[in-house]
């Protein structure tokens, strides 16, 4: 990004980064994701952010509003602790080595690979319903298998650049048998130290709109809660349409970008 372009950014009125945050801090709380899937195309197609400090600028913002987002299902139990830890560890291992294979592997065949994986969860969400009472049991082979999930989220992250909530919600709910509420709010637990990771890397290299992130950060808190609530209130299989609906739009997000990538190089 030029400096013009980058005074230009900086410069603009709150209001849209005002209104991404509450957009964002809803589908965060009432999906279990970190809302990045919302905040950087937003910050890098509305706003003319450059892609790495719209993607630095997107962490720092998902750091709070996952935050509140935690407490929010922490009020009703349905946060896993301990395989949220198991799952951070798998997730920062991973990262690194998505990063390190990120220069050797085609970003097409990432991106479509990726979409296709989202159809097929998007299927599943109309075939399984979770039970919402029901629990989970932490031990030798349930703990090898979330170190595996949070290894795999970790290394698609790394490659891909899309936040480990559109992977680990679905695949806690299916692969783990948690209910939809604590595969959120694990998730959401998750999402902390994998932001703050990332961010920290971004704050060295200068791909981070602090002023922006602070604008998107708060605005997203305010409605985190309220998702995570709505998340409550809304019958299972309609929770599960409506996630399928958001990974539909994610699903369509990848598909744009994949294209517009094959159009560049012709």
């Amino acid at each position: 990004m030029s400096r013009s372009d980058d005074v230009r950014v900086r410069d603009r009125s709150p209001l849209p980064l005002i209104v991404i945050g509450l957009v964002a801090g809803l589908f965060s709380g009432l999906f279990g994701v970190g809302g990045g899937t919302v905040i950087l195309p937003l910050l890098v197609l509305w706003l003319g952010f450059d892609q790495r400090l719209g993607a630095g600028t997107s962490l720092a913002a998902i750091v709070p509003a996952a935050s509140i987002g935690v407490i929010s299902y922490a009020v009703t139990d349905a946060v896993a602790w301990l395989p949220a830890l198991v799952l951070a560890v798998g997730a920062a291992i991973g990262a690194q080595v998505g990063t390190a294979l990120l220069p050797r592997i085609s970003q097409q065949a990432l991106r479509w690979g990726f979409v296709a994986f989202l159809v097929v969860v998007i299927v599943g969400l109309f075939l399984v319903v979770p039970t919402r009472g029901s629990g989970f049991d932490l031990g030798w082979g349930s703990g090898l298998g979330l170190g595996g999930l949070g290894l795999l989220t970790g290394v698609v992250s790394g490659l891909i650049g899309v936040g480990g909530g559109v992977i680990i919600v679905p695949a806690l709910m299916f692969a783990f048998g948690m209910s939809d509420l604590v595969a959120r709010g694990t998730s959401l637990l998750v999402m902390i130290p994998t932001a703050a990771s990332g961010l920290l890397g971004n704050l060295r290299r200068r791909n981070v709109d602090l002023r922006a992130a602070a604008f998107v950060g708060v605005a997203a808190c305010t409605t985190t809660a309220l998702g995570a609530w709505l998340a409550t209130r809304i019958d299972p299989f309609v929770g599960n349409l409506l996630f399928a609906g958001y990974l539909a739009l994610v699903a369509v997000q990848m598909s744009a970008r994949a294209l517009t990538e094959r159009r560049r190089r012709r």
